[in-house]
C-alpha cells in the first residue's frame, strides 16, 4: 500500500510525516484502477499542510516504480528548485505518469532546467502545467530546447511564467518542426516592445504547423495589426481549433479580420476575445460570419468588450439561425433591458442553455435583468476544490477539444 511505503521512505530519508500526504495516499490506495494523486495546497475540504521539497523527495521515491499512478497534481504548494530536481529524477525513472500540474509553486530557472532536461528522455508525460512559476526567460529557453527532442509531450502551459520576447520567439521557431504538441499556453509574458515581433513569429509558425490545436496568447499587448498577421496565417492553417486572445488591445478592426477567417470555413471552434474592445461593430462583424453555414465556431467569449445593445441583440438573432454556435459569454458588456429580454427569450426557447453561457435571467419590479454565472472558458484557471468535485479538463479550460476526434467536448456545467 502507498501509505505503508510512505512511512518506510520517510524513515529512510529522515523526512517528517505529512498527515495530508498520508491521507491522500491512503485514499489513492483504495482505487483499483489508474489513479491521479492530488496533493493540492489549496484544498479547502481537508486540513492541508503544503508540500515542501522534503515532502516531494518522499513522494518521488514512492512513485519511482509505481505504474498505477497516471497523474500528479501538485499545484499551490511550496516546491522550489530543489523539489523540481526530485521531480526530474522521478520523470526519468517513472514509466506511467502522463500529467503533471505544478501550477503556482516557487520553481525558478534552475528547477525548470532540471525538469526540461528530464523530458529529453521521458517518453510518457503528455501534459505539463507550470503556470505561475517564475521560470523566466532562461527557464523557458530550456523547455523550448526540450521540444526539439521530446516527441511525446502534447500539452505545455507556461503562462504567467515571466517569459519574454526571446523565449516566445524560440517557442514559435521550435513549433515549426515539432508535430506532437497539441496545446500550448504562452499567456502573460513580459513584453517591452510595441513592434509585436512575437505575434509575427507566431503567425509564421501557424502557416507551417498543421498539428497544433489550441493556442493561448492572452495578455500579449496584441493590437489589430498583430491580429491581422495572425489571420493571414489562419487562412492557410487547417488544425487550430481553439484561439485564446483575451486581455489584448483588439478593436472592431481585429474582430473584422477574425470574422473573415471564420467566413472562409476555418476549423476554429473556440474563440476567446474576453477583455478587449471590439464594441458593437466588432460583434456585428463576428455575427456576419457566425450566421454562415461554413462557420464552425461553437463557442465565443466576448465579456468586457464595451458591446452595447445593437451588437448583443444581433448575436442573439444569429444564434437562432446558426447551426454551430452553442456557447456564448457576454458578461461585463452593456446589458440594457432589451439585451436581457433577448437573451432570456433565447434561453427559454432552449436554443441557449444556461450551462452554456455566463448570464442568468431574473425579474426585479417587472424588469428583466441578467445575473453573472461562472461558466466561462477560464473559470478553472484558478480553481479551488471548495467549488465541488474537480473534472479532468484538458488544457485547463471549461471547454476542451476531444483528443480522439474533431468534436467539441462539452463538459457538464454546474461545477461551481
Amino acid at each position: 500500500m502507498l501509505e505503508d511505503l510512505y512511512y518506510k521512505i520517510c524513515a529512510e530519508v529522515q523526512v517528517p510525516i505529512n498527515v495530508y500526504v498520508m491521507q491522500v495516499l491512503e485514499d489513492a490506495g483504495k482505487n483499483t484502477g489508474d489513479a491521479v494523486i492530488k496533493l493540492t495546497g489549496n484544498d479547502r475540504l481537508k486540513e492541508v499542510k503544503r508540500l515542501n521539497d522534503n515532502d516531494l523527495l518522499a513522494v518521488s521515491k514512492i512513485l519511482n516504480d509505481n505504474e498505477s499512478v497516471k497523474g500528479l497534481d501538485l499545484r499551490y504548494n511550496d516546491i522550489t528548485d530543489q523539489g523540481a530536481r526530485h521531480l526530474a529524477g522521478l520523470l526519468q525513472d517513472n514509466v506511467a505518469i502522463q500529467s503533471l500540474n505544478l501550477m503556482c509553486n516557487n520553481i525558478e530557472a534552475e528547477g525548470a532546467e532540471h525538469i526540461a532536461k528530464s523530458l529529453h528522455l521521458n517518453k510518457t508525460l503528455k501534459s505539463l502545467r507550470l503556470t505561475g512559476n517564475k521560470i523566466g526567460n532562461k527557464g523557458a529557453m530550456h523547455f523550448a530546447s526540450m521540444l526539439q527532442i521530446n516527441n511525446n509531450l502534447e500539452e505545455l502551459d507556461c503562462s504567467d511564467c515571466d517569459l519574454d520576447t526571446q523565449s516566445l520567439i524560440a517557442f514559435s521557431i521550435v513549433l515549426n518542426s515539432n508535430k506532437h504538441i497539441r496545446v500550448i499556453n504562452l499567456s502573460r509574458p513580459l513584453l517591452y516592445s510595441h513592434q509585436e515581433e512575437t505575434t509575427i513569429h507566431m503567425a509564421r509558425m501557424l502557416v507551417v504547423n498543421q498539428t497544433l490545436r489550441e493556442l493561448h496568447l492572452g495578455k500579449h499587448e496584441m493590437t489589430d495589426t498583430g491580429v491581422e498577421r495572425l489571420c493571414e496565417a489562419l487562412h492557410s492553417n487547417k488544425s487550430l481549433r481553439y484561439l485564446d486572445l483575451r486581455c489584448n488591445k483588439i478593436t472592431r478592426d481585429g474582430a473584422k479580420f477574425l470574422a473573415e477567417v471564420l467566413k472562409q470555413g476555418s476549423p476554429l471552434e473556440i474563440l476567446d476575445l474576453s477583455a478587449n474592445r471590439i464594441e458593437d461593430d466588432g460583434a456585428i462583424h463576428l455575427s456576419e460570419a457566425i450566421v454562415l453555414p461554413r462557420c464552425k465556431l461553437k463557442a465565443l467569449s466576448i465579456p468586457y468588450n464595451n458591446i452595447g445593445t445593437l451588437g448583443l441583440v444581433t448575436i442573439t438573432e444569429v444564434m437562432k439561425i446558426s447551426s454551430s454556435l452553442s456557447h456564448i459569454y457576454i458578461w461585463g458588456n452593456k446589458l440594457e433591458e432589451s439585451v436581457c429580454v433577448a437573451f432570456t427569450k433565447l434561453m427559454r426557447s432552449g436554443r441557449l442553455l444556461e450551462m452554456h453561457t455566463d448570464v442568468s435571467p431574473y425579474m426585479v419590479d417587472g424588469h428583466v435583468c441578467l445575473a453573472e454565472l461562472f461558466h466561462g472558458l477560464h473559470r478553472h484557471f484558478y480553481w479551488t476544490p471548495s467549488y465541488g468535485e474537480d473534472e479532468d479538463i484538458a488544457s485547463n479550460s471549461a471547454l476542451a477539444l476531444s483528443a480522439n476526434s474533431d468534436d467539441l467536448l462539452i463538459l457538464p456545467a454546474p461545477l461551481d
